[in-house]
């Protein structure tokens, strides 16, 4: 495996693929690599020749009290994982580099990045839209490996791909989660074990959700309101959002449509600001 920081080098190793032929895959990270991430080395491993990821804390979707500098950073434990994942390059560029003093140009989507988590965090997702957009001129990827428990943030890229033609496929790899369901996040470290308790009700919700569409119920209201009702019996947890929306455009549903309905959460625990999702 090879570390580079270098934008220059990096564009020129991605141009030498290209130019063998050799397909690419980018898994865009901030680094404190969990299983989840590895997961998703492993599916660009199998649709891909070469695998690219990117180690880095953007700056730029961080608000302000939002914890950017306490954001959880271990490069050399990346990097073993990596290397023994099988990982090509590991592109971990510098802030000052990637932004430069005089950066002034910004991605932004403006229907997807909206809603849920983007109505209180509004500088959020042109952070992610311009980071994602840069590392894609970067690397030129062939395929982006995304995971599913960043739903929204998922559907915005896949967005900016149709919208401004980028010729990248985009791979979605399922949530991996804990023995007790809550999803993997680099943020869970944060979480005392009594807390780490009460976030369990997040993935007891997403089954009580299941169990009421088996039993033929289809109307969203009456689903959010068992699922609100699960989350607020916690004591520690506010809830920022509970919501059924349609997984492409996240527009809010009725009713259940198979195949399009997603169960999206977010939710504070005490100081800590924890997302999951699961298809309906």
């Amino acid at each position: 495996m090879q570390n580079i920081k270098s934008i220059s080098i990096m564009k020129k190793r991605a141009q030498a693929f290209k130019a063998q032929g050799k397909r690419i895959a980018l898994v865009p990270t901030m680094g404190y690599l969990h299983e989840g991430h590895l997961s998703l080395i492993d599916l660009a491993k199998e649709k891909a020749d070469v695998v690219i990821v990117s180690v880095f804390v953007n700056p730029k979707q961080f608000g302000p009290g939002e914890g950017f500098e306490r954001y959880p950073r271990d490069f050399k434990r990346d990097a073993k994982q990596c290397e023994a994942r099988g990982v090509t390059i590991l592109f971990a560029p510098e802030i000052e580099a990637f932004y430069p003093q005089d950066f002034s140009t910004y991605v932004r989507e403006t229907q997807v990045s909206s809603v849920l988590c983007g109505i209180s965090r509004p500088d959020h997702f042109q952070g992610v839209g311009t980071v994602i957009t840069k590392l894609f001129h970067i690397i030129d990827p062939d395929l982006a490996v995304l995971g599913q428990k960043d739903a929204q943030q998922a559907a915005m890229i896949k967005r900016i791909v149709k919208d401004l033609n980028l010729s990248i496929d985009i791979e979605i790899g399922a949530t991996v989660r804990e023995l007790d369901g809550l999803a993997m996040s680099s943020r869970n470290r944060y979480l005392s074990p009594s807390q780490r308790k009460e976030a369990a009700k997040i993935y007891k919700s997403f089954k009580k959700a299941k169990t009421l569409i088996a039993e033929g119920i289809t109307y969203t209201d009456r689903i959010l309101g068992e699922v609100t009702q699960i989350l607020s019996s916690s004591t520690s947890i506010r809830i920022i959002y509970v919501a059924i929306v349609d997984r492409e455009t996240l527009k809010p549903l009725r009713e259940i449509i198979p195949g399009k309905a997603l169960l999206a959460v977010a939710v504070w625990l005490n100081e800590v600001r924890l997302i999951d999702n699961t298809e309906l």
